[in-house]
């Protein structure tokens, strides 16, 4: 494994070959530190949400009045990460010279996901509420239709299948 200043770095979750400024529809998955049920519970298929909670769906829902070029589509707030589909539509069809090599840049997946998670956090620091996100965040870039409807389907049906959730862990 290669080293940075003598300490051992872990390799980027990203897709090497892909430029996440280009205009694509992207799954992401932003976990809590630990899976720490911070945003709520699940109560018979139906997500219960904290204060928390609140302030991170309506988190979501305002990152195109920051990012004027990013569409939302299905997301689901769930007890301990978030699911949500971005589309980066911006006008002249985004990207750049390629892949980013050298760490964060604006109008980027990225930086969307850091903004979104820097709004959650500051409620949480405002609002005296011990939070920690997981440091890193999962994306896939959707290919094509079909899987794009397999993906909102699996978003909105999350909650009822909760116990069966990758993510899942249990209170008790």
């Amino acid at each position: 494994m290669d080293k940075f200043k003598g300490k051992y770095r872990i390799p980027s979750a990203r897709w090497a070959v892909w430029d996440y400024g280009t205009n694509a529809a992207y799954f992401v998955t932003i976990c809590i530190a630990d899976r720490t049920h911070c945003f709520g519970q699940v109560v018979n298929g139906e997500v219960i949400l904290t204060p928390l909670g609140q302030a991170a769906a309506g988190c979501w829902v305002a990152i195109p009045d920051h990012f004027p070029f990013v569409v939302l589509d299905g997301f689901v707030v769930m007890p301990n990460h978030v699911h949500g589909i971005i589309i980066i539509d911006k006008p002249d069809g985004g990207g750049g010279d390629g892949p980013n090599r050298f760490g964060p840049q604006s109008k980027n997946l990225a930086s969307i996901v850091r903004g979104y998670k820097i709004g959650v956090t500051k409620f949480a620091r405002q609002h005296d509420i011990v939070f920690e996100w997981q440091a890193r965040y999962h994306d896939h870039v959707i290919r094509n239709a079909g899987e794009y409807e397999r993906i909102r389907e699996y978003i909105y049906e999350n909650p009822q299948r909760w116990e069966e959730d990758r993510y899942y862990t249990s209170l008790s």
